[in-house]
């Protein structure tokens, strides 16, 4: 018997997820969701899972019957949140404070289906080197940073400021490939030409944190 493919909705505007997603063999296409990026939550993990929830609420109320998938990361060091630097001055500033340190990424996925709500946190741990003056005000004037939590992106200039990582590297580019794979299979979305499993393991998973 045929099984019609739901249609998935991926409710982020970030090019490096339109990527990632679509590397996986995903046929989908982008509405962003327009909700702000900002909450008075200040524990990492449920910040990263809160926002990834409203995203992925607030298209699938106008998408009904669509598999929706969202996804937001947020940095922390010691707790402290570090979010989009303003301007390169704040750059500046969040590097500092991650130069020679380690500091959490954690990404939360929620997948809104028929089946209900599935949201997960990715923690990936990463330690920077430490680096000069000179380095942060190099890397803060190119500009790679301003439109990324913690002020730098691991896939391009920026893995030269780290020394480090223990978990998921896609989890730092922001989109945790295994993490997003098992939740959009249990939302019965084929991937990696794959199709829907009955496989237990694959159904959706209340929030929390991953494993991995």
């Amino acid at each position: 018997m045929n099984v019609t493919e739901p249609q998935v909705i991926l409710a982020s505007g970030s090019p490096r997820r339109r990527e990632l997603l679509g590397n996986l063999g995903v046929s989908f296409r982008v509405v962003v969701s327009g909700e702000p990026e900002d909450s008075p939550e200040t524990n990492p993990l449920r910040l990263a899972a809160e926002l990834a929830t409203l995203k992925a609420k607030a298209v699938a109320a106008l998408h009904p019957g669509a598999v929706i998938i969202a996804a937001d990361t947020v940095v922390a060091v010691d707790g402290q949140l570090l979010g989009k630097p303003a301007d390169a001055a704040e750059n500046r500033a969040f590097l500092e404070a991650l130069s020679g340190r380690t500091h959490q990424v954690l990404t939360g996925v929620a997948v809104q289906s028929g089946a209900g709500l599935s949201c997960e946190v990715e923690r990936t741990d990463v330690t920077f080197r430490p680096l000069t003056a000179q380095e942060i005000a190099y890397y803060a004037g190119t500009g790679e940073g301003l439109d990324k939590a913690g002020g730098y992106g691991i896939q391009s200039v920026g893995m030269a400021l780290v020394s480090g990582i223990q978990g998921d590297y896609s989890n730092v580019v922001g989109f945790p490939l295994t993490l997003v794979t098992r939740l959009l299979r249990g939302a019965g979305v084929p991937v990696w030409g794959q199709t829907h499993s009955a496989d237990p393991d694959l159904a959706p998973q209340p929030a929390g944190v991953s494993s991995a």
